[in-house]
Order: C-alpha cells, then structure tokens, then sequence
C-alpha cells in the first residue's frame, strides 16, 4: 500500500497542477528518502527544473522535467504526496520533503514509516532502470494479455499470489488487488502459478483489470495512510470482496471468507470459491 490505483489517484489529481510548474526551492529532511545520494544533492538538483509531466509506471510516480530528467517517487507502505500543503516540514513530524513551486504553493511528502525514495535519473536512464528491476507490463494496457501472463508464469511453482507480488507479471499489484482480482478469478492463492490453464489466466487477467479499474474509480483505498494530494479518503475499502474481511460471508456464495498466509503477506480468500485443486 498504496498500489496501483491509489499511485494513479495521486498522479491524476498532481498532473494538471504540476505540469508547466517549476520547483524553485526543495527541502529534503530526511536522509533515507533519497539514500545513497545526500539528501541536500538530490534537493539543489532539483531547483529549478521544470515540470513536462506526471506519469506512472507501476506503483511509481515519475515527474518528468523539460530537462529530460525523471524524478522517482516510490511511496512503499505509507508515502503520500500533499497538495497544495502549508506550514512546511514544521507542520508535519512525517512531512519528510517539501517542494516549493514557482506559483508559490508547496507539495509535501509524508511519510510515517519513512520506507519511500525519491531517485533522480539522468536522460536516457528511465528506460534501464525498470528493466533491471524486471517491471512485468501495465495491467491495464493493451499488451496486458493472456499470452504475457503464460510467458511470465510459465514453468513458475510460486504461489500464483507470490507470482503476483513480484511485479514481473503484472505492475503494479500489491496484496489487497492480488486477492481481489484472485477472488473473481476463482483462483485459490496457493496454486502454482505454472500450472494456471488458458482459461484460468484468462479470467485472472479479467480480475486484475476489473479490481484495479475499481480501485481507481474509488480512488484507492484508505485503511491508514492513504489519501489524495486534497486530504480526501479513498472508498475501494467499501468495495473489498475478500480483503480483510476473515469471518464474513462471501458475497457470491456466503461460505465465511478464510485469512492464511501466501507469499510471507496476510491473505483473504473463499473457501469455496476459490478451491485449491491439484496442479
């Protein structure tokens, strides 16, 4: 957390109020977020560089600049970017970073647990820097087919809710979509992932896209830390069919959701719906 949807909530609302903007003055607090580099490098670096655009490549924020540099903001477990944000760093004791903006508003990066980064690449590096991490497709583009899960699953004996976790199959899926998307498919977490059929990839693929696209319509989900750069809450928590929710009934079949471990991460699924079959 946050994952994917909550990640492209943030991106959606900061893109227009970023773009075209230009950081006069950074403020890097905490030494850790931009680790190895020091933090008053990477903030001098960043003065004065203007912003071309906001995107997103799995759970990663990247702030494009006119420069052709990219800054890399990986929330992790409780990072979340505040705009605009008053008081500066004194006005939060997890405020870890403040940027001001040549409109004179601030964005600030707030982090409890304080497991986020910031990295600052150089032209020509984004490209190399997620392929050496191994980054699997955007679940929610094209290219996302069953075709890409077969390849990235084959001959794998993980837990297909392992397989999920490690972001070469699917960018972007964290532990609360992984047990969405694996309860619509009707997948139970300890299967191999090696031995999904056709047909099974193809309604996980099904599952992926649909618990994702209503992460984001919800924008995100809100069990601690998260919100939007406004304050606001996410709503997806409303809508989990599984996660969290060990005792209560399936809302497809009514049989008690079950809670085990897969992967070394808590996870939620039915009994019932999602047997574990032989493979």
């Amino acid at each position: 957390m946050p994952e994917l949807p909550e990640v492209e909530t943030i991106r959606a609302r900061l893109e227009p109020r970023l773009t075209g903007r230009t950081f006069e003055r950074v403020v890097i607090a905490d030494p850790r977020l931009t680790r190895p580099e020091p933090p008053e490098l990477v903030a001098a670096e960043l003065e004065g560089e203007q912003v071309r655009s906001v995107g997103r490549r799995g759970k990663y924020l990247i702030v494009e600049f006119e420069s052709g540099r990219h800054l890399l903001i990986h929330l992790r477990m409780t990072g979340n970017v505040q705009h605009p944000a008053s008081g500066g760093l004194e006005a939060d004791p997890h405020r870890r970073a403040v940027v001001r903006l040549d409109d004179g508003s601030d964005v600030a990066y707030r982090d409890v647990r304080r497991f986020g980064t910031w990295e600052l690449l150089e032209p020509g590096e984004l490209d190399g820097y997620f392929a050496a991490r191994r980054l699997g497709g955007e679940p929610l583009e094209r290219q996302f087919t069953v075709r890409a899960l077969e390849r990235a699953f084959a001959g794998r004996r993980a837990p297909i809710k392992a397989a999920l976790l490690d972001q070469r199959a699917a960018a972007g899926v964290g532990n609360i979509y992984a047990d969405e998307a694996l309860w619509r498919a009707r997948i139970h977490p300890l299967r191999p992932a090696g031995s999904l059929t056709r047909v099974e990839l193809a309604a996980l693929r099904k599952g992926i896209r649909q618990a994702l696209q209503m992460g984001i319509t919800r924008q995100g989900a809100t069990l601690r830390d998260y919100s939007d750069p406004d304050g606001a809450r996410g709503r997806m928590q409303d809508e989990f069919r599984v996660y969290g929710r060990v005792g209560q009934p399936c809302d497809r079949c009514g049989t008690a959701i079950e809670k085990i471990r897969a992967g070394g991460r808590g996870t939620w699924f039915c009994p019932n719906c999602q047997q574990l079959r032989p493979g």
